[in-house]
């Protein structure tokens, strides 16, 4: 696949999970310095890894919840929770990925995740009330 099939594949998915909205944004954001950078990851990471189809999106969605909490990336688990939300996760299955996060983890890691995702939950839930 070219480079360019990947990065549209990629923005395609990034926008699938995060929001198109959020993925714009990023994206219009992005000056000569970064925009490397955001082209490297939607790529790589949405078109690659994501593109791959071994595992589905709500699967994928479910690793990296328990993932950025073990490396306390809070910055990028809220976009994350809401993007699980998206991908058909269950308020019940990303608790229970938290909960498992504080036992392999860490308490304080998983009650800062516990704290986000509460956030990103009511956050999802109220975009989604106003249709």
């Amino acid at each position: 696949m070219a480079n360019d099939e990947l990065f549209q594949k990629g923005f395609q998915n990034r926008k699938d999970v995060l929001g198109a909205a959020h993925v714009e944004k990023s994206w219009n954001a992005a000056d000569d310095f970064n925009r490397p950078m955001q082209r490297l990851v939607t790529e790589y990471c949405w078109g690659e890894i994501w593109g791959d189809e071994t595992l589905p999106f709500k699967t994928r969605s479910l690793l990296n919840l328990g993932m950025l909490t073990a490396m306390s990336q809070h910055h990028e688990l809220a976009s994350h929770v809401k993007g699980a939300l998206r991908n058909g996760c269950s308020r019940e299955e990303i608790r229970a990925v938290l909960l498992q996060a504080a036992i392999y983890c860490g308490v304080p890691l998983a009650l800062a995740a516990f704290r986000v995702a509460s956030e990103a939950i009511a956050a999802y839930e109220a975009e989604a009330a106003k249709g």
